[in-house]
């Protein structure tokens, strides 16, 4: 005895609605630029507590996909290493923007503060080395290379920088004493206890900092639908959400 044909069709959709849930729960693996940790924690946990999270600098991450690293999705904060994994054939496409945020510079808590800052003042200002990301691969550090140069300070303060592999790693040499003063994203300076905010770099004075996503399976992908209806945590977090 065929079924009717309304049966037939609430059973179709019923598997499908069972197969979409089952995709989204899957646990995904990602690799995220270091920035990010704390809020991606929070959204990664409420997908599948099962995800794992591998953070570091956004060119090394990029590195280590083109040599073969097992991810589901890649979250840089620069569009420029997620190109090149595209156009070296890494990864499909399309790049997505999710997130941007802004630069600060920190100094230990209690620190001085700068109403305005130009080369000399920046030099006076340091007791010792400015901690920065990599110029070269991280994307902290490009950024910040950019408005050293905007200022004119670059060739004046380059044989005065710490430049380290990740920005949480030159965070962190600010927040133990051992920089004077540091080059940030705003969200990391949120994060740390350890450290004051001492001047907000204008943005328009560095090209606009952008968090990209790349897909690298379909459960990749639908994790990133997900992150870009879930963006509380990290604009609490000091990220800027995009318009």
């Amino acid at each position: 005895m065929k079924s009717p044909r309304w049966i037939n069709g609430l059973a179709l959709l019923f598997s499908f609605v069972c197969l979409t849930t089952a995709t989204q729960a899957d646990p995904v693996r990602l690799f995220a630029a270091a920035s990010l940790q704390g809020p991606l924690d929070t959204v990664v946990q409420d997908w599948d507590t099962a995800s794992t999270v591998s953070y570091g600098g956004s060119g090394t991450i990029a590195r280590q996909i083109s040599l073969g690293a097992p991810a589901d999705a890649v979250i840089l904060a620069n569009p420029t290493w997620s190109q090149w994994l595209v156009e070296n054939g890494h990864a499909q496409g399309p790049v997505r923007a999710l997130l941007s945020n802004r630069l600060v510079i920190i100094s230990p808590l209690g620190g001085a503060t700068f109403e305005q800052i130009d080369a000399a003042t920046l030099r006076a200002a340091l007791d010792g080395r400015l901690a920065m990301g990599q110029h070269m691969s991280v994307p902290a550090g490009i950024y910040a290379k950019a408005w050293l140069s905007h200022i004119d300070a670059w060739d004046t303060l380059r044989p005065h920088l710490a430049e380290t592999e990740n920005v949480r790693a030159a965070l962190a040499l600010v927040a133990r004493g051992e920089a004077p003063l540091g080059i940030v994203y705003a969200s990391d300076a949120q994060a740390s206890a350890q450290v004051s905010v001492a001047y907000v770099i204008p943005d328009d004075q560095h090209p606009q900092i952008l968090y990209t996503g790349l897909a690298l399976t379909p459960n990749g992908a639908a994790f990133l639908d997900h992150l870009a209806t879930h963006t509380a945590p990290f604009t609490a977090a000091g990220f800027v959400a995009l318009p």
